[in-house]
C-alpha cells in the first residue's frame, strides 16, 4: 500500500501551535512536505494606484525572519522547510506532480488576490488527482460556530459582537506536534532569500521604534509570556492603549497576528489564564474586542467581496469630495503637511513602519477630512509600509475613516490640535520624531 503523502502549504499561519492544516494533515497522512513559497506578486509587485511596493522592506524583512524561524522550528521536529520563490500555484504544482502526493492542506484566505492563488492552485491539482483541504487559521471563531451564515453577518460591529459573544464560545487551540514525519531527502530544500533578492532599500533598526519586531513564532510566544506571565500587564491595555510611546502601552501583538506567527486563540486562552489569576478587567476584554474586529472585517470583505477595495468601500457611497492629489498624499507621505502631530506618526511610521492605533485613526482622519484626498491612496500607502499589515482590518479600517463602511457609528473625524494636547501634552513624541522642533 502506497503511503499518503500530503502537503503542507504555509501561507499567513507561520506557526507550529495551533495550526489546523498543520494538524489536517499530520490525521491523513504518513508524510508530509512542509512548503513556503514567496510569491513573486506579493514581493516585487506594485499597488495598483501609487505604483508602490506591495510588500515593503519592513514587512518583507519580517516574514523572512518569520520563515527561517518556522524552518528551524520545523528541522527541531525532525522535518525541514522547503522554500521556493515563485507562484505558488506553480511551485506547489510541480512539487505535489513529481512527488505524487495526495492534497494540499492550508488555511483559507478570503480577498481576491489569495483567492485567485487558491483557485489557481486547484485548478492544476484537479489535472492530476489532487485537491485542496482548507482549514481556518486566522481568525478567533470559527464561521462554523456563529449564529448566522456569513451572508447574513450583521453590518454593524455592536451588534455583530452582541450576537456573538452572547452564545459562542472561543475554541480551544490546537496542541503543537511534537513531531513530524522525516523528510525525503530528494526533495531540493531551497534558500531563504533576502530583502535585496526583492529589489528592496536596505534599512538599519531606528532607535526611537517602539518596539523591534523580531518575526517569528518564537518571538510572538516569548511577546505574549512577557505581556502576560514576565511583566503582568494584562490589565493595563485599557488604561495605557492610547499612548504613543513606549513598548508596553499595548500587547504590539499585531504583526505576529498578522504573519499568523501568534494564534488569537492561544492570547485569549492566555487571557482567560491571566483573569484566572488576577480577576476580570477592562483590559482582557478590550483585547478580546480588538480580536473580534479583525474577525468582522474578515467576515465583511468575504460578505461585500471586492467592494472594500473600492472607492465607495463596502457601503458603496459616492465620495466625489475627496481627489486624487498626489502633491498632498506626498506631503502627507513623507511627514510635511505642516501639523507637527500629524508629521510626527508619518515619519515614525515612515522609518520603523509602524505607529500606535491612536496615530493610525489621526493621520487617516487628517488625509481623508482635512486635505480631502482619495481613502484608497492611505491605504496603497499602509498596505506597503506597514509590518503588520493584514489586508481585510487595513481596508476595513480605512473604510470607516472615510465613511464608506457598513457601520455609521464607526465613520472617524479627529481634531488633530486637541488630539495633540490629549495625548502628547509635552510634546515629547513630536519632539521625538521632529527633532527639529526640540527647542520650540
Amino acid at each position: 500500500m502506497e503511503k499518503r503523502i500530503g502537503i503542507l502549504w504555509f501561507r499567513q499561519d507561520l506557526r507550529l501551535h495551533d495550526n489546523e492544516a498543520l494538524t489536517e494533515a499530520l490525521n491523513h497522512c504518513q508524510e508530509i512536505i512542509p512548503v513556503y513559497v514567496f510569491d513573486e506578486r506579493v514581493f516585487t509587485g506594485k499597488t495598483r494606484k501609487l505604483g508602490l511596493p506591495k510588500t515593503g522592506k519592513f514587512r518583507a524583512n519580517f516574514i523572512i525572519e518569520s520563515i527561517k524561524d518556522l524552518r528551524a522550528s520545523i528541522r527541531k521536529l525532525g522535518s525541514e522547510l522547503i522554500v521556493r520563490v515563485g507562484k505558488p500555484e506553480e511551485e506547489i504544482f510541480r512539487i505535489a506532480r513529481k512527488n505524487k502526493t495526495s492534497w494540499v492542506f492550508c488555511n483559507r484566505e478570503r480577498t481576491q488576490e489569495e483567492l485567485d492563488v487558491q483557485d489557481a492552485l486547484e485548478k492544476n491539482l484537479w489535472s492530476i488527482g489532487q485537491e485542496v483541504r482548507y482549514s481556518r487559521g486566522k481568525m478567533l471563531y470559527y464561521t462554523a460556530d456563529l449564529p448566522f451564515p456569513i451572508t447574513h453577518t450583521p453590518n454593524v460591529f455592536t451588534q455583530f459582537r452582541k450576537e456573538v459573544e452572547r452564545v459562542v464560545e472561543v475554541r480551544q487551540p490546537f496542541p503543537t506536534p511534537i513531531s513530524l514525519p522525516a523528510l525525503d531527502s530528494s526533495i531540493e530544500i531551497g534558500e531563504v532569500p533576502d530583502t535585496k533578492d526583492f529589489g528592496l532599500d536596505e534599512w538599519s533598526i531606528d532607535p526611537r521604534a517602539t518596539l523591534h519586531f523580531h518575526g517569528g513564532e518564537t518571538a510572538a510566544l516569548a511577546r505574549l509570556h512577557d505581556y502576560f506571565l514576565k511583566r503582568g500587564l494584562g490589565s493595563t491595555s485599557r488604561e495605557n492603549g492610547n499612548q504613543l510611546m513606549g513598548s508596553f502601552f499595548s500587547t504590539n501583538f499585531s504583526p505576529w497576528l498578522a504573519q499568523g506567527c501568534l494564534s488569537p486563540k492561544l492570547i485569549i486562552k492566555k487571557s482567560k489564564e491571566y483573569e484566572a489569576r488576577s480577576g476580570d478587567n477592562k483590559s482582557t476584554y478590550r483585547l478580546f474586542i480588538e480580536l473580534l474586529w479583525r474577525d468582522f472585517f474578515r467576515l465583511m470583505a468575504k460578505k461585500h467581496g471586492n467592494n472594500i477595495f473600492l472607492r465607495g468601500g463596502l457601503s458603496e457611497t459616492s465620495k466625489d469630495e475627496l481627489q486624487n492629489d498626489k502633491h498632498l498624499f506626498d506631503r502627507w507621505k513623507d511627514g510635511r503637511t505642516g501639523i507637527p502631530f500629524i508629521d510626527a506618526n508619518m515619519r515614525e511610521l515612515k522609518l520603523t513602519g509602524f505607529i500606535s492605533n491612536r496615530g493610525r485613526q489621526n493621520v487617516a482622519s487628517f488625509l481623508v477630512n482635512d486635505l480631502k484626498v482619495n481613502w484608497q491612496f492611505g491605504a496603497e500607502y499602509f498596505e506597503s509600509i506597514l509590518i503588520d499589515y493584514d489586508t481585510a482590518s487595513n481596508w476595513g479600517n480605512w473604510n470607516n475613516i472615510a465613511g464608506v463602511g457598513t457601520d455609521p457609528k464607526e465613520v472617524h473625524s479627529f481634531n488633530t490640535l486637541n488630539q495633540a494636547r490629549k495625548y502628547d501634552p509635552k510634546r515629547e513624541y513630536v519632539k521625538l520624531w521632529l527633532p527639529e522642533l526640540s527647542a520650540v
